[in-house]
């Protein structure tokens, strides 16, 4: 065979071999977009009132009044809106309902460092104390033992106390 016989078939295996190279690495890359998602302008009606717990990447985590014309901004923005550092991409809102339905608790005895953070009243720093008393003394045994933990009194035990559990135990 001559050289110049030996070019085609080269250079088409060449052209193959690019070509699957370029839909593997283009499949891959497309798959690490995220979704676009659209909003239209209607949105549903709130119907409504009381009270919606707003806790995430908030200035002031905490329960707040709730009225049929609020949006999701506006309560955020009656949380001090979002903090530096918070991406605003999450942000956790819970509304009571009259129906006796309630939210999951969070585990003191179970709860990873960024959970117990969401908490309200309760940082970074009170967070690794709940971690490291535990560690340190085992498991809680009420929600009420958290005031042996150091930075976190009554107050802050009443602000979070509906919102966690002791291993099966409100």
């Amino acid at each position: 065979m001559t050289t110049s016989k030996l070019w085609t078939p080269l250079t088409i295996l060449l052209v193959v071999i690019i070509a699957i190279v370029g839909i593997i690495v283009w499949s891959r890359v497309s798959a690490g977009r995220p979704a676009e998602i659209s909003i239209t302008d209607s949105y549903p009606t709130l119907e409504t009132t009381g009270e919606v717990y707003i806790g995430g990447a908030v200035a002031s985590p905490g329960r707040y009044p709730l009225t049929a014309e609020d949006t999701i901004e506006a309560l955020v923005q009656a949380a001090g809106g979002v903090v530096a550092g918070g991406d605003g991409e999450v942000i956790e809102l819970y509304i009571d309902s009259e129906a006796g339905e309630t939210a999951q608790k969070i585990d003191i005895n179970r709860a990873e460092g960024w959970l117990l953070e969401a908490l309200p009243g309760i940082g970074k720093e009170r967070a690794q104390a709940i971690i490291d008393y535990r560690t340190e003394h085992g498991p809680f045994r009420t929600t009420s033992e958290l005031t042996k933990v150091s930075g976190i009194g009554a107050k802050t035990l009443e602000q979070i106390e509906p919102l966690i559990t002791v291993a099966g135990r409100s």
